[in-house]
């Protein structure tokens, strides 16, 4: 396995927001994490990238024991991207530079800047005609686009997408699935947060739903239909 949570609790403040929670990705593998607002999802993206702490519990990436890894070793050292929720685009850069800033952190000696390029367009040629404006002036799903070739440029093993889809009209969503689809192809395996869980089930290759900071169910995103209960908890019904 690439990834491996191991009965993590967490807490912010006095209260416990993950509990006993363990899921698991192996490598070149597309897991979706699914569940309602408030479920637990970011919790659980955020303690694996380190901005969470972990109270109790394990975690392992790639054989080491990372639960005590500060999150900008587990960025730009180990392999582990991440695009938030909200994107953090830095206003005042352009979006060359917003990208750029991860292949700057991450000093990959084999990787040029020129062939990142041509990767993050390959993806997302979008952004061919929008590199020098200022972040301040990007679209919602430009700036979602803008995150995501940023986690790319460290180059990871592993890509978490928190909320990708969230805010976007169908059409994009679809747009959005294709490039998670091309990133797959790159061998890098990826863990989406997702609320909506018709679009979970395009894109997962596994499905983990999350309720209350416990997973509720694990396994083929299609079964996940044939339980209308299970679809009410994770739909908030």
């Amino acid at each position: 396995m690439l990834l491996e949570v191991n009965n993590i609790n967490v807490n912010i403040g006095a209260v416990q927001v993950l509990r006993d929670l363990s899921i698991n990705i192996d490598k070149d593998e597309t897991v979706v994490l699914v569940g309602r607002n408030g479920a637990g999802k970011t919790s659980t993206i955020k303690s694996i990238i380190g901005l969470y702490p972990v109270k109790s519990g394990k975690i392992t990436f790639d054989g080491k024991d990372i639960t005590g890894l500060p999150p900008h070793i587990r960025a730009t050292r180990i392999g582990i991207g991440y695009s938030p929720e909200d994107s953090r685009v830095f206003p005042d850069l352009t979006v060359e530079e917003n990208i750029k800033l991860g292949i700057w952190l991450s000093k990959h000696e084999k990787v040029s800047e020129k062939d990142m390029e041509e990767t993050i367009f390959n993806i997302f040629p979008e952004l061919k005609r929008i590199w020098n404006r200022r972040g301040l002036y990007c679209s919602g799903g430009e700036k979602k686009m803008v995150s995501i070739a940023r986690a790319l440029s460290l180059r990871p093993k592993l890509l978490l997408l928190d909320e990708a889809f969230e805010g976007l009209a169908p059409v994009v969503v679809e747009r959005f699935i294709k490039a998670v689809n091309q990133i797959k192809q790159l061998g890098i395996s990826i863990l989406i947060a997702e609320s909506n869980v018709n679009n979970a089930a395009k894109v997962g290759e596994r499905l983990y739903a999350i309720d209350r900071g416990e997973i509720i169910y694990a396994g083929d995103p299609m079964k996940i239909f044939q339980d209308q209960a299970l679809l009410n908890t994770i739909r908030g019904y």
